[in-house]
């Protein structure tokens, strides 16, 4: 008896391993890829006491330190031990995400891993393997896109270190950032990534804002340099949030699923549409900031406009209720988010 229940143990394992072989290896190449880069890490203090760091990089440092500070007492963000390390990526990207979509809808594929959820995008450390992986969803007729990011959160089970990549960002954009995956690390649902990535993107926002009127004000040119871009960008971003859906409308006049010339040839030319009327998005207002700018790279795909959905379709209606409800008070409006919904 004994003997058949731990070879029926074995035989379990044995299937469990044949049918979790991608997850186990996506999975302990991820945790390859974090531990190489924690082990070449360095601590803040010892980087900021090195005569041989520039100053204007320790600048920076202790930049992202009071960004930090600032979102644990101003905002509510939870303390944690983020940032207190530095990795120097020496120019090279760190990590690869990997979108993707249906042919003929603008809905994100989604991946689930254990614990954390359901994601609608993938992470590589490697990025011969996220090629290849995208060339695998390629092959199932899905749209793909795939670029190199420059942060991210691992919601506490590592300390995040301080990226040499972000030295390069200016201050408004610096403190969204930061704020942004603090915010992860504070308020994560499981399977809304949805939610996390607007909430997030809200914060980091808003935060922002407040940042800089605290530390340089209203009228400063960090401030008004950050109101400048951020008029752009949501501009840009509601944009593509009007060429999403107008995508899907034209999607649901298809019939059947199966690709055909005609229906790619109506795609490409709706998309290379929204992609060249952006170009003079806030003319007039802001100044023309791409008008006329020649369409000189390939055209995205459906899975380009899944970051934004991901990350900027819920901004209104976060705005209404924190200005409505909260009275702009964003640490009583996070703390509000944070009984409302179960983090991990």
């Amino acid at each position: 008896m004994l003997k058949k229940f731990i070879a029926g143990v074995l035989i379990l394992l044995l299937v469990a391993g044949i049918y979790y072989r991608q997850i186990l290896s996506y999975g302990w190449m991820q945790a390859k890829g974090q531990i190489s880069m924690l082990m070449q890490v360095e601590e803040v203090e010892k980087v900021l006491l090195d005569p041989a760091f520039p100053d204007s990089l320790k600048t920076r440092i202790r930049l992202i330190q009071e960004i930090k500070q600032f979102g644990i007492d101003s905002l509510g963000l939870s303390p944690s031990k983020n940032y207190t390390t530095f990795y120097n990526q020496h120019g090279k990207p760190l990590i690869w995400l990997i979108t993707a979509s249906e042919r003929y809808k603008v809905a994100p594929y989604k991946w689930t891993f254990p614990i954390v959820g359901t994601f609608p995008y993938k992470g590589f450390f490697d990025s011969t393997r996220a090629a290849k992986e995208e060339q695998q969803l390629i092959a199932q007729g899905l749209d793909t896109d795939m670029g190199d990011v420059s942060a991210w959160s691992t919601l506490g089970y590592f300390r995040d270190p301080i990226l040499s990549s972000m030295f390069r960002r200016k201050d408004g954009s610096l403190a969204n950032l930061i704020l942004h995956e603090l915010t992860h690390g504070t308020l994560f649902v499981k399977d809304n990534l949805e939610l996390n990535e607007n909430l997030a993107s809200f914060v980091g926002d808003q935060g922002a804002i407040r940042f800089l009127k605290h530390k340089y004000g209203s009228d400063s040119p960090q401030m008004k340099a950050y109101e400048y871009s951020k008029q752009y960008n949501d501009a840009y971003s509601r944009h593509m949030l009007r060429g999403a859906s107008q995508l899907d409308s034209l999607y649901s006049t298809f019939a059947g699923l199966a690709p055909t010339p005609d229906k790619d040839s109506l795609k490409k030319g709706l998309i290379r549409h929204i992609v060249e009327t952006s170009d003079t998005l806030l003319n007039g207002q802001l100044g023309t900031l791409r008008t006329n700018r020649k369409v000189d790279r390939e055209m995205p795909n459906n899975a380009f406009f899944i970051s934004y959905l991901t990350y900027k379709s819920r901004q209104d209606s976060f705005l209404q209720e924190y200005q409505t409800k909260f009275s702009g008070d964003l640490k009583k409006y996070l703390l509000y988010l944070k009984e409302k919904y179960p983090s991990l």
